[in-house]
Protein backbone atom coordinates (compact mmCIF):
# COMPACT_ATOMS: atom_id res chain seq x y z
CA UNK A 1 0.00 0.00 0.00
CA UNK A 2 0.84 3.83 -0.32
CA UNK A 3 0.91 5.10 3.16
CA UNK A 4 0.71 8.62 5.10
CA UNK A 5 2.46 8.22 8.29
CA UNK A 6 1.71 11.11 10.61
CA UNK A 7 4.02 11.77 13.67
CA UNK A 8 6.45 9.25 11.85
CA UNK A 9 9.38 11.34 12.53
CA UNK A 10 8.61 10.28 16.72
CA UNK A 11 9.63 7.75 18.50
CA UNK A 12 6.91 5.10 18.15
CA UNK A 13 6.28 6.50 14.50
CA UNK A 14 9.87 6.43 13.23
CA UNK A 15 9.82 2.46 14.58
CA UNK A 16 5.92 1.78 12.68
CA UNK A 17 7.60 3.84 9.83
CA UNK A 18 10.61 1.56 9.33
CA UNK A 19 8.36 -1.68 9.66
CA UNK A 20 6.00 -1.07 7.56
CA UNK A 21 8.50 -0.12 4.83
CA UNK A 22 10.57 -3.31 5.34
CA UNK A 23 7.19 -5.64 4.34
CA UNK A 24 6.68 -3.53 1.10
CA UNK A 25 4.69 -0.61 1.68
CA UNK A 26 5.32 3.03 0.23
CA UNK A 27 5.29 5.25 3.14
CA UNK A 28 5.27 8.88 3.10
CA UNK A 29 5.80 10.59 6.65
CA UNK A 30 4.18 14.02 7.49
CA UNK A 31 5.33 15.68 10.64
CA UNK A 32 5.56 19.65 12.22
CA UNK A 33 8.62 18.27 14.17
CA UNK A 34 7.53 19.34 17.13
CA UNK A 35 8.80 16.52 19.42
CA UNK A 36 10.31 14.01 16.48
CA UNK A 37 13.41 14.54 15.08
CA UNK A 38 14.24 14.93 11.46
CA UNK A 39 17.09 12.31 11.73
CA UNK A 40 14.95 9.71 12.60
CA UNK A 41 12.75 9.72 9.78
CA UNK A 42 16.29 9.73 7.22
CA UNK A 43 15.74 7.83 4.08
CA UNK A 44 11.96 8.93 4.06
CA UNK A 45 9.76 10.89 2.05
CA UNK A 46 9.53 13.83 4.88
CA UNK A 47 6.88 16.23 4.54
CA UNK A 48 7.38 19.22 7.21
CA UNK A 49 4.19 20.14 7.80
CA UNK A 50 0.92 20.48 10.28
CA UNK A 51 -1.92 16.92 9.92
CA UNK A 52 -4.30 19.45 10.14
CA UNK A 53 -3.32 21.69 6.98
CA UNK A 54 -6.41 20.04 4.80
CA UNK A 55 -4.93 21.76 1.59
CA UNK A 56 -1.28 20.17 2.79
CA UNK A 57 -2.87 16.73 3.96
CA UNK A 58 -5.40 16.59 0.98
CA UNK A 59 -2.95 17.42 -2.17
CA UNK A 60 -0.18 14.92 -0.84
CA UNK A 61 -2.67 12.12 -0.21
CA UNK A 62 -4.38 12.97 -4.00
CA UNK A 63 -0.46 13.40 -5.45
CA UNK A 64 1.14 10.26 -3.85
CA UNK A 65 -2.04 8.51 -4.86
CA UNK A 66 -2.31 7.61 -0.68
CA UNK A 67 -4.42 4.60 -0.06
CA UNK A 68 -4.14 4.93 3.45
CA UNK A 69 -2.84 6.85 6.40
CA UNK A 70 -1.30 5.53 9.88
CA UNK A 71 -1.87 8.60 12.67
CA UNK A 72 0.39 8.77 15.41
CA UNK A 73 0.61 12.29 15.91
CA UNK A 74 -0.75 13.82 18.77
CA UNK A 75 0.04 15.14 22.07
CA UNK A 76 0.64 11.98 24.66
CA UNK A 77 1.68 13.06 28.09
CA UNK A 78 -0.93 12.52 30.90
CA UNK A 79 0.56 15.09 33.78
CA UNK A 80 0.41 17.80 30.96
CA UNK A 81 -3.14 16.92 30.11
CA UNK A 82 -4.25 17.37 33.62
CA UNK A 83 -2.35 21.07 33.46
CA UNK A 84 -3.34 22.16 29.96
CA UNK A 85 -6.32 20.06 28.78
CA UNK A 86 -7.22 22.59 25.86
CA UNK A 87 -4.16 21.81 24.07
CA UNK A 88 -5.16 18.01 24.33
CA UNK A 89 -8.48 18.57 22.98
CA UNK A 90 -7.11 20.73 20.49
CA UNK A 91 -4.31 18.60 18.46
CA UNK A 92 -5.44 15.27 19.50
CA UNK A 93 -8.99 15.51 18.64
CA UNK A 94 -9.84 19.02 16.43
CA UNK A 95 -6.54 18.62 14.71
CA UNK A 96 -7.37 14.85 14.12
CA UNK A 97 -10.72 15.31 12.48
CA UNK A 98 -9.21 17.61 10.00
CA UNK A 99 -6.85 14.83 8.94
CA UNK A 100 -9.21 12.05 8.79
CA UNK A 101 -12.26 14.69 7.01
CA UNK A 102 -9.04 15.63 4.31
CA UNK A 103 -7.74 12.07 3.93
CA UNK A 104 -11.26 10.44 3.48
CA UNK A 105 -11.89 13.33 1.11
CA UNK A 106 -8.61 12.75 -0.86
CA UNK A 107 -9.44 8.95 -1.19
CA UNK A 108 -7.81 7.31 1.47
CA UNK A 109 -10.07 4.35 2.45
CA UNK A 110 -7.51 2.66 5.62
CA UNK A 111 -7.25 4.73 8.90
CA UNK A 112 -4.86 3.08 11.76
CA UNK A 113 -5.05 5.43 14.72
CA UNK A 114 -2.74 5.49 17.58
CA UNK A 115 -4.64 5.33 21.14
CA UNK A 116 -3.91 4.15 24.60
CA UNK A 117 -4.82 2.28 27.48
CA UNK A 118 -5.54 5.55 28.75
CA UNK A 119 -8.92 5.35 27.19
CA UNK A 120 -9.53 2.47 30.61
CA UNK A 121 -9.14 4.61 33.19
CA UNK A 122 -8.90 2.90 36.69
CA UNK A 123 -9.57 -0.28 35.41
CA UNK A 124 -12.41 -2.76 37.47
CA UNK A 125 -10.78 -5.81 36.81
CA UNK A 126 -7.53 -6.89 34.85
CA UNK A 127 -6.07 -8.69 32.63
CA UNK A 128 -8.08 -5.21 30.20
CA UNK A 129 -10.33 -6.87 27.49
CA UNK A 130 -11.54 -4.32 24.65
CA UNK A 131 -15.02 -4.50 26.29
CA UNK A 132 -13.97 -3.02 29.55
CA UNK A 133 -15.81 0.02 30.69
CA UNK A 134 -14.26 3.23 29.28
CA UNK A 135 -13.25 5.93 31.82
CA UNK A 136 -10.63 7.94 31.22
CA UNK A 137 -9.02 9.80 34.64
CA UNK A 138 -7.13 12.16 32.79
CA UNK A 139 -7.59 14.56 29.58
CA UNK A 140 -4.98 12.59 27.46
CA UNK A 141 -7.15 9.36 27.77
CA UNK A 142 -10.11 11.07 27.16
CA UNK A 143 -8.89 12.92 23.87
CA UNK A 144 -8.00 9.14 22.48
CA UNK A 145 -11.30 8.18 23.61
CA UNK A 146 -13.06 10.91 21.44
CA UNK A 147 -11.46 10.06 18.13
CA UNK A 148 -11.52 6.70 18.29
CA UNK A 149 -15.77 7.55 19.19
CA UNK A 150 -15.17 9.79 16.34
CA UNK A 151 -14.05 7.02 13.57
CA UNK A 152 -16.56 4.75 14.83
CA UNK A 153 -19.33 7.04 13.33
CA UNK A 154 -17.27 8.13 10.25
CA UNK A 155 -16.23 4.82 9.11
CA UNK A 156 -19.38 3.77 7.48
CA UNK A 157 -20.48 6.72 5.66
CA UNK A 158 -16.98 7.40 4.64
CA UNK A 159 -16.31 3.72 3.81
CA UNK A 160 -13.17 3.40 6.01
CA UNK A 161 -11.26 0.57 7.17
CA UNK A 162 -10.63 2.56 10.78
CA UNK A 163 -8.68 0.18 13.35
CA UNK A 164 -7.28 2.31 16.85
CA UNK A 165 -4.65 0.68 18.47
CA UNK A 166 -4.69 0.80 21.81
CA UNK A 167 -0.82 0.86 22.87
CA UNK A 168 -0.28 0.21 26.86
CA UNK A 169 3.32 1.38 27.72
CA UNK A 170 5.69 1.26 24.89
CA UNK A 171 9.56 0.87 25.58
CA UNK A 172 12.96 -0.11 24.41
CA UNK A 173 14.96 0.38 20.85
CA UNK A 174 15.57 -1.20 17.55
CA UNK A 175 17.16 -4.44 17.24
CA UNK A 176 19.77 -2.06 15.35
CA UNK A 177 20.72 -0.09 18.28
CA UNK A 178 19.69 2.97 15.35
CA UNK A 179 16.47 4.15 16.79
CA UNK A 180 15.04 4.52 20.75
CA UNK A 181 13.35 6.81 22.61
CA UNK A 182 14.20 10.28 23.21
CA UNK A 183 11.72 13.17 24.74
CA UNK A 184 12.75 16.56 25.72
CA UNK A 185 11.61 16.81 28.60
CA UNK A 186 11.61 13.12 29.41
CA UNK A 187 8.76 11.56 31.26
CA UNK A 188 8.87 7.73 30.47
CA UNK A 189 10.35 5.90 32.72
CA UNK A 190 11.94 3.31 31.05
CA UNK A 191 14.56 6.04 29.75
CA UNK A 192 14.43 8.16 33.29
CA UNK A 193 15.85 5.54 34.43
CA UNK A 194 19.06 4.52 32.05
CA UNK A 195 19.43 8.41 32.25
CA UNK A 196 19.51 8.25 36.26
CA UNK A 197 22.01 4.98 35.95
CA UNK A 198 24.29 6.40 33.55
CA UNK A 199 24.40 10.24 35.66
CA UNK A 200 23.70 8.77 39.25
CA UNK A 201 20.47 11.22 39.41
CA UNK A 202 17.58 10.11 41.42
CA UNK A 203 14.83 8.41 39.58
CA UNK A 204 11.52 9.76 41.10
CA UNK A 205 8.83 7.49 42.51
CA UNK A 206 5.83 8.74 42.06
CA UNK A 207 3.23 7.47 44.57
CA UNK A 208 4.74 4.45 46.96
CA UNK A 209 1.16 3.51 48.50
CA UNK A 210 -1.06 2.00 45.54
CA UNK A 211 -2.58 -1.21 45.86
CA UNK A 212 -0.32 -3.16 44.26
CA UNK A 213 1.98 -5.93 45.90
CA UNK A 214 5.22 -3.09 46.52
CA UNK A 215 2.76 0.20 46.74
CA UNK A 216 4.15 1.26 43.03
CA UNK A 217 2.33 1.83 40.13
CA UNK A 218 2.14 -1.35 37.95
CA UNK A 219 2.22 -1.07 33.67
CA UNK A 220 2.19 -3.44 31.00
CA UNK A 221 5.52 -2.68 29.04
CA UNK A 222 5.52 -3.58 25.17
CA UNK A 223 8.35 -2.87 22.75
CA UNK A 224 7.87 -0.79 20.03
CA UNK A 225 9.24 -3.48 17.47
CA UNK A 226 6.26 -5.53 18.28
CA UNK A 227 3.85 -2.45 17.94
CA UNK A 228 5.59 -1.29 14.54
CA UNK A 229 4.20 -5.32 13.49
CA UNK A 230 0.86 -4.55 14.88
CA UNK A 231 0.15 -1.40 12.76
CA UNK A 232 1.38 -3.97 9.48
CA UNK A 233 -1.32 -6.51 10.52
CA UNK A 234 -3.44 -3.92 11.30
CA UNK A 235 -3.71 -2.30 7.81
CA UNK A 236 -3.85 -5.59 6.16
CA UNK A 237 -6.38 -7.68 8.26
CA UNK A 238 -7.76 -5.00 11.27
CA UNK A 239 -11.00 -4.22 9.46
CA UNK A 240 -13.47 -4.09 6.78
CA UNK A 241 -14.23 -1.12 5.06
CA UNK A 242 -16.84 0.74 6.70
CA UNK A 243 -16.06 -0.34 10.15
CA UNK A 244 -13.95 0.58 13.09
CA UNK A 245 -12.18 -1.42 15.22
CA UNK A 246 -10.09 -1.45 18.25
CA UNK A 247 -7.36 -3.95 19.70
CA UNK A 248 -5.16 -4.06 22.75
CA UNK A 249 -1.30 -4.02 22.41
CA UNK A 250 0.46 -5.54 25.41
CA UNK A 251 2.15 -8.12 26.74
CA UNK A 252 -0.37 -9.65 28.73
CA UNK A 253 2.14 -9.06 32.04
CA UNK A 254 2.51 -6.16 34.40
CA UNK A 255 6.30 -4.57 36.24
CA UNK A 256 6.02 -1.99 38.82
CA UNK A 257 7.81 0.84 39.02
CA UNK A 258 10.19 -1.01 41.46
CA UNK A 259 10.59 -3.89 39.64
CA UNK A 260 11.39 -1.77 36.33
CA UNK A 261 14.38 -0.04 38.42
CA UNK A 262 15.30 -3.54 39.91
CA UNK A 263 15.91 -4.64 36.55
CA UNK A 264 17.80 -1.93 35.16
CA UNK A 265 20.06 -1.75 38.11
CA UNK A 266 20.79 -5.81 37.00
CA UNK A 267 21.02 -4.77 33.10
CA UNK A 268 22.95 -1.69 33.13
CA UNK A 269 25.05 -3.38 36.57
CA UNK A 270 24.64 -0.16 37.88
CA UNK A 271 23.28 1.40 41.23
CA UNK A 272 20.30 3.46 40.88
CA UNK A 273 19.02 5.65 43.73
CA UNK A 274 15.19 6.31 44.24
CA UNK A 275 13.38 9.87 45.20
CA UNK A 276 10.07 8.99 46.70
CA UNK A 277 7.22 11.37 45.45
CA UNK A 278 3.62 12.03 45.43
CA UNK A 279 1.06 10.07 43.43
CA UNK A 280 0.58 12.50 40.10
CA UNK A 281 -2.82 13.68 39.23
CA UNK A 282 -4.81 11.17 36.90
CA UNK A 283 -2.15 7.77 37.15
CA UNK A 284 -4.41 4.86 37.75
CA UNK A 285 -2.83 2.37 40.02
CA UNK A 286 -2.40 -1.10 37.75
CA UNK A 287 -3.06 -0.96 33.75
CA UNK A 288 -2.58 -4.52 32.16
CA UNK A 289 -3.46 -5.58 28.60
CA UNK A 290 -5.37 -8.69 27.47
CA UNK A 291 -4.34 -9.24 23.82
CA UNK A 292 -6.20 -11.85 22.90
CA UNK A 293 -8.29 -10.37 20.35
CA UNK A 294 -5.17 -8.51 18.19
CA UNK A 295 -3.97 -12.29 18.80
CA UNK A 296 -7.34 -14.02 18.02
CA UNK A 297 -8.11 -11.49 14.21
CA UNK A 298 -4.54 -10.29 13.33
CA UNK A 299 -2.79 -12.97 14.27
CA UNK A 300 -0.53 -10.83 16.34
CA UNK A 301 1.90 -12.23 19.22
CA UNK A 302 4.51 -9.78 20.88
CA UNK A 303 8.34 -11.40 20.35
CA UNK A 304 10.12 -9.47 22.90
CA UNK A 305 7.76 -10.01 26.52
CA UNK A 306 11.03 -10.43 28.95
CA UNK A 307 11.37 -6.91 30.76
CA UNK A 308 14.98 -7.36 30.77
CA UNK A 309 14.99 -7.44 27.09
CA UNK A 310 13.03 -4.47 26.50
CA UNK A 311 15.30 -2.66 29.00
CA UNK A 312 18.45 -4.02 27.40
CA UNK A 313 17.84 -3.03 24.06
CA UNK A 314 16.62 0.46 24.96
CA UNK A 315 20.36 0.32 27.35
CA UNK A 316 22.38 -0.26 24.20
CA UNK A 317 20.10 2.53 22.51
CA UNK A 318 20.56 5.45 25.53
CA UNK A 319 24.54 4.07 26.50
CA UNK A 320 25.54 5.04 22.47
CA UNK A 321 23.96 8.82 23.52
CA UNK A 322 24.38 9.73 27.25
Amino acid sequence: MRLLVTGGAGYIGAAVARRLREAGHEVVIVDDLSTGHRESAAGFDLVVGDVADAALVGDLIAARRIEGVVHMAAHCLVGESMTRPGIYYDNNLTRSLALLQAAAKAGARAFVFSSSAAVYGEPECTPIAEQHPTRPTNPYGETKLAFERALHWHAAPLGLAAVSLRYFNAAGATSDGAHGERHDPETHLVPIVLRAAATGAAVPVYGDDYPTPDGTAVRDYIHIEDLAEAHRLALERGAAAGRAESYNLGNGGGFSVLEVIETARRVTGRPIRVERAPRRPGDPALLVASAERARRVLGWAPQRTALADIVESAWRYASGRL
